[in-house]
């Protein structure tokens, strides 16, 4: 079996797992599954993060989602999370969201995001990081106005 039909095949067992410890939901079709970030050690320690629940939450650009044609997420989705290498780690659900301007994120985002320090200097400087990357391949760039979709979650279920 190669290393990506293991980690599908992680996926299937993990939702597999939740699905029979909570029958209610055994209509639903598997969740998306995905890591967080766009390389392999932050993914690993977002995953790490989310597992230990300190990680609570996410921003992605409203930028990727209309450059990715993706639908905004909404409350009530559940998604699987995995590290960089698709071992599936958690189920969780969306709580919340709010599109917010990345110039008005809040130090009371920045600490349940629970990424590196949690201040809101340190969410700053890894996201206009991380943004200014995602844009560059489209000739795009960052800017401190540009809105963020900022998504909370909790854990439904742990691996």
């Amino acid at each position: 079996m190669s290393e990506v039909e293991k980690n599908k095949k992680s996926v299937e067992v993990l939702w597999n797992k939740y699905i029979s410890e909570n029958p209610e939901k055994k209509n639903l079709k598997t969740p998306l599954s995905f890591y967080f970030s766009d390389n392999e050690f932050d993914a690993n320690d977002c995953a790490d993060l989310v597992a230990k629940g300190i990680k609570k939450a996410t921003a992605t650009s409203l930028w990727w989602f209309e450059k990715n044609n993706e639908p905004l997420p909404k409350v009530g989705n559940q998604y699987i999370i995995t590290d960089w290498n698709g071992n599936a780690k958690a189920v969780i659900e969306t709580t919340k969201i709010e599109q917010v301007a990345y110039n008005r994120i809040t130090s009371e985002f920045a600490e349940i995001e629970g990424e590196g320090d949690k201040s809101l200097e340190y969410w700053k400087k890894l996201h206009k990081d991380y943004y200014t990357r995602e844009m560059k391949p489209f000739n795009e760039q960052f800017h401190e106005n540009m809105i963020i979709v900022c998504e909370q979650f909790k854990i439904v279920y742990l691996k």
